[in-house]
């Protein structure tokens, strides 16, 4: 008998805490260390009461460690300001923007002011460029014309960005890449 996938269903997967806390903490005893409490071996027992007492919960810290060592804190809290920090550490990160011009090997000379132009703009915005040249056909047998027109790119945007790859050859295609230049 086949068994049928209904498409869209998934299975109900329940949310698994990353640490072990309260009575899910099932080794003898504890290393306890925490802000309001004397560091120290415990049993799992008197840990707990502990936490409680201070209405707060024992929360497994390193599990691999003999004994494993617990906090007392407000784990709801501390999950919060986890998902808070790494929220702000991925906000700070930056993604790298990789803009493209196009060049073909007997670009005129007004289409090549033009690119020049917009290049300049992506590298003053801070986006990585990707200058390329497209052999079509037999125009392969240009590719010093296209090498030739690269580098004068890199040379006309050397106040704006620094040349990562000179032109290479790939294919049908002569790529050179060109990082901004730091902001002072």
């Amino acid at each position: 008998m086949a068994i049928r996938n209904n498409k869209g269903y998934q299975p109900r997967v329940e949310k698994k805490d990353e640490h072990r806390i309260n009575n899910f903490i099932r080794v003898p005893e504890v290393r306890l260390v925490g802000d309001n409490v004397e560091p120290g071996i415990f049993k799992t027992a008197d840990a707990l009461r502990l936490a409680d007492e201070l209405e707060l919960d024992l929360v497994e810290i390193s599990p691999n460690a003999e004994p494993p060592v617990c906090k007392i804190m407000d784990y709801k809290k501390f999950v919060y300001m986890q998902k808070k920090r790494d929220k702000e550490l991925k906000a700070k990160s930056t993604q790298i923007v990789v803009k493209e011009i196009r060049f073909g090997p007997q670009t005129d000379e007004h289409d090549y002011d033009f690119k020049r132009k917009n290049a300049e703009k992506f590298l003053k915005e801070g986006a990585k460029l990707k200058a390329f040249v497209f052999f079509k056909g037999r125009s392969i047998i240009y590719k010093e014309q296209g090498q030739i027109l690269l580098l004068r790119l890199a040379q006309d945007l050397e106040d704006f960005g620094k040349v990562e790859a000179l032109p290479v050859l790939e294919g049908k295609r002569m790529i050179m890449y060109i990082a901004p230049k730091k902001k002072k």
